[in-house]
């Protein structure tokens, strides 16, 4: 295993980190499917293990992750190691359970005391806002700020994460909430962070912030694992029930553009594992990625792309092939 350090965070972190998102299996919010089906607790606890045993030490979860079941999967694993081993981060921001808005202060300390007790630990190492939504004109922005600093001071969290969805809203949010470590969407189908005016990599590289990668499978996507004529059928509770990407006409496009890459780089899943997961990383020096998982099996695939890293010329060959 390969780590990096996450910029002024000072965190060092295996290169192929763990997504804990799965693992919290199926949930809703607001009536809308956030979670994942086919998950086992037996099953995740041994991908937990495997991870701690290949050298990953970051898990990232979050307390809407199966409403607190990533966090107490996660917290079983935990008393079998010892906590300065691994690095954990959670995030508060999208369950507000009776308040007006997940990031009212008062909302935020609660949710961090049961994200610990969850995890059965007395501090995680990064906390996260989980989005930029502090309510209607940013009303919670500057006492979820000052909130969360006051929690750095009492040592219930090492170091401040920032996470959200548009280059617009962290420019809007971070000058307040100044963040150590980003989180943010991002693979090698490219977004709006790899482009020249919104280029997020950039911007964290200026102000040497880490930055945490998720999704750069693209949900098993660039893997080509998806039969196009029979696409997949997703369970309860499982958020790529309502994805698009995942039909006949869009796995076929993915396919026809993943060929000249299979050319080039292999076509087994483990190729595209390796290339997928290199070409985010190739992004940044200040960069991790946190694939998902639910199994050893997955873990295991995921840790063997480490340490295997793509020449400037590779990569600029997938992103013509991805994005061109």
């Amino acid at each position: 295993m390969e780590y990096r350090v996450l910029g002024r965070s000072g965190l060092k972190v295996s290169e192929v980190s763990l997504g804990c998102w799965a693992i919290g299996g199926p949930s809703w919010r607001d009536g809308n499917p956030v979670g994942w089906s086919g998950n086992d607790d037996n099953e995740s606890l041994a991908g937990l293990r495997k991870a701690h045993e290949l050298g990953i030490n970051h898990l990232d979860t979050a307390d809407v992750y199966g409403d607190g079941h990533s966090e107490r999967v996660i917290g079983t694993f935990l008393r079998e190691i010892p906590r300065d081993s691994v690095i954990i981060a959670s995030k508060v921001g999208w369950f507000r359970g009776t308040a007006p808005n997940a990031m009212q202060p008062v909302h935020i300390r609660h949710q961090l005391e049961q994200t610990l007790t969850n995890l059965g630990t007395d501090y995680v190492d990064i906390y996260y806002f989980h989005n930029a939504n502090f309510g209607p004109n940013d009303q919670y922005l500057k006492g979820a700020a000052e909130t969360m600093r006051e929690l750095q001071k009492e040592g219930k969290v090492r170091v401040i994460g920032q996470s959200a969805y548009s280059y617009a809203d962290f420019m809007r949010v971070c000058p307040v909430t100044r963040p150590d470590v980003l989180q943010f969407h991002y693979n090698a189908f490219g977004n709006e962070f790899d482009r020249p005016a919104t280029n997020l990599f950039r911007w964290a590289e200026e102000q040497n912030v880490g930055m945490v990668l998720f999704g750069p499978l693209a949900q098993g996507l660039l893997l080509d694992k998806f039969d196009p004529d029979h696409p997949p059928q997703f369970g309860e509770g499982d958020i790529r029930s309502s994805n698009q990407a995942y039909t006949r006409e869009r796995l076929l496009d993915i396919r026809r553009k993943l060929q000249p890459i299979k050319e080039r780089f292999g076509s087994d899943v483990q190729d595209l594992v390796r290339v997928a997961i290199q070409y985010a990383l190739a992004q940044s020096a200040n960069a991790c990625v946190i694939p998902g998982f639910k199994n050893a099996r997955q873990v295991e695939s995921n840790a063997q792309a480490a340490g295997k890293p793509l020449n400037a010329e590779e990569v600029e060959t997938i992103r013509q092939a991805l994005q061109g």
